[in-house]
């Protein structure tokens, strides 16, 4: 099923029995139609950078979860907003599959993706390298008998501004609201801080709603020495590796100018490189 609503575009799949999927995705239909405008309602104060125990209290279900996700990472800027697409993702897919009995089930919201599995089954998840290339470079097998059910992948050229320079990272986690916000912000890390030659702008110049606001976000990339990919990769891995001992997500996939590097608990799952 596909089902859009502003800026929100779902790609989903139920497996099961005929009338459970389709009983599955009416409850999703029922769902995705309040969600937008929920959301809306609370807009300002998900703009906000996230702070524990202050602020006015959220009252949505999907505002909560980003919230709840981006409350780990407070010691930074981060706002919930960093997490919309998973906790999105999140929430149709429990309303999906509530009371129901299928054998598995995804909810992809523009690439934060949240999947459910049931007993014996797994997913393969496709991970690009380039965020402007819809081409595999590895697989990452997810099966029942890990914690991993949410994934997201962030980058420069991603729907959302970056303040790094990372192609792309593709985060595992247990929930695709914490995969979300931990990719944003792995992706920020990707950094050469001052090179010459990349070009930022204030993020609220190009969108003038951002919640970045007056931020440099990146806007282009020149080709990269070696030396600076390797400490651009290397200042991101060292970020995911804090998260993976924090237990806030299961592994990153991280690349930069053709070159891969991962973090975590790689045991977990079985990754493949298919070029």
């Amino acid at each position: 099923m596909w089902l859009q609503h502003g800026p929100i575009e779902l790609n989903v799949e139920a497996d099961g029995l005929p009338g459970e999927c389709a009983a599955a995705f009416a409850q999703l239909v029922e769902s995705f139609s309040r969600t937008l405008n929920d959301l809306v309602t609370e807009l300002p104060d998900l703009r906000k950078p996230v702070m524990p125990n202050r602020g006015a209290p959220l009252r949505g279900t999907v505002a909560k979860r980003m919230k709840t996700a981006c409350e780990p990472h407070a010691s930074q800027f981060v706002t919930p907003m960093a997490a919309v697409a998973g906790a999105v993702a999140d929430h149709l897919l429990d309303a999906m599959i509530k009371g129901r009995t299928l054998k598995r089930a995804f909810v992809n919201n523009g690439g934060d993706i949240a999947i459910y599995l049931n007993k014996h089954q797994h997913y393969d998840i496709g991970i690009c390298e380039q965020l402007t290339e819809a081409t595999m470079s590895s697989i990452a097998n997810i099966g029942a008998d890990t914690a991993i059910r949410g994934i997201a992948t962030s980058g420069w050229q991603g729907r959302s501004h970056s303040l790094g320079i990372a192609d792309a990272v593709t985060v595992l986690a247990n929930n695709a609201a914490c995969a979300d916000v931990a990719a944003t912000l792995i992706a920020n890390e990707i950094n050469v801080p001052n090179h010459p030659g990349v070009k930022r702008m204030a993020a609220n110049e190009l969108s003038p709603d951002s919640d970045l606001k007056t931020q440099r976000v990146t806007v282009a990339v020149p080709a990269l020495s070696d030396a600076s990919v390797d400490v651009a990769l290397r200042n991101g891995q060292r970020y995911a590796d804090r998260l993976v001992q924090q237990k806030l997500i299961n592994s990153a996939f991280m690349s930069l100018q053709g070159r891969v590097v991962l973090a975590g608990n790689k045991h977990d799952i079985e990754w493949r490189r298919t070029a």
